[in-house]
């Protein structure tokens, strides 16, 4: 489906800048008695600096789709390649983070955000300073000896992001990573997201069930059908240029552009 018309900062994305990660007609069959198809011929190019969204209906093979792309799950059709390269089981260039923070109980803020250099046997000498500038970013410098059960749940995914940054990936996934939080904890974390995005200029993918989510996040949503998943809208959306964090934020949701691209994907998702 050929996206609305685009902004040029969403066109810049899709036309200037390079692919990260492209998905070409992948397809995933579960088997047994009776296989489930998950995914079908679901193509999709991803490019640098891209923040994409997909939303779709529960079942529609978005977390399948995003345990694929890290390396979790082989397809059982199609290829996926990584800066023109063939993407073959998991490595420190696909981070994820999950819904539930999956941090080392017994170690520290500083500890967790550090696990991935150190499991590689980079010197603490290097990898300090980025481990630091990671923590600072997520505004928990002043908890860096802290270990998780003395943090809140927001605080818990921020370690989780920071973990996942200071391995510079080139591409972040993340499976409903805001889903359990409570609504204002969730609406810092997405301007927290937000401003990471805009500052470092990572390229990220996004599954979420909230298309006000996506539209404040995504520079691209991309809505899924029902099983078997495979595309059948993508949207250019630049929202999250102006959004800001504060008051002034309503306006811009409650623009026309805003509630009729929400009414459109709403529709299509629901249909």
């Amino acid at each position: 489906m050929t996206d609305k018309e685009l902004t040029p900062a969403s066109s810049f994305f899709r036309s200037e800048r390079e692919i990260a990660l492209s998905l070409k007609n992948v397809s995933m069959t579960f088997g047994g008695k009776k296989p489930v198809i998950a995914l079908s011929e679901f193509s999709l190019d991803i490019h640098k600096g891209e923040f994409v969204c997909i939303l779709g209906p529960s079942g529609c093979g978005k977390t399948t789709l995003l345990a694929i792309i890290a390396g979790f799950l082989a397809a059982s059709g199609g290829s996926l390649q990584m800066n023109g390269k063939e993407v073959v089981g998991m490595d420190s260039h696909r981070a994820i983070i999950f819904q539930t923070p999956t941090l080392y109980p017994w170690m520290t803020v500083y500890d967790n955000v550090a696990f991935g250099p150190s499991v590689r046997k980079v010197p603490r000498k290097e990898f300090d300073p980025s481990v630091r500038r990671y923590i600072e970013l997520v505004g928990l410098s002043e908890f860096a000896d802290a270990k998780p059960y003395e943090l809140s749940g927001g605080m818990k995914q921020r370690v989780a992001l920071a973990r996942a940054l200071v391995n510079e990936p080139a591409i972040i996934l993340m499976d409903e990573p805001l889903g359990a939080l409570d609504a204002f904890t969730r609406s810092n974390m997405q301007v927290l997201l937000r401003d990471i995005w805009r500052g470092t200029g990572l390229t990220a993918l996004l599954i979420t069930h909230d298309v006000d989510e996506a539209l404040a996040l995504g520079s691209r949503i991309i809505v899924m059908s029902p099983r078997p998943g495979r595309i059948v809208g993508s949207f250019s959306a630049m929202f999250s240029q102006p959004l800001d964090g504060t008051a002034a934020d309503d306006a811009v949701r409650a623009s026309s552009e805003w509630v009729e691209l929400r009414r459109t994907i709403l529709d299509l998702i629901n249909s």
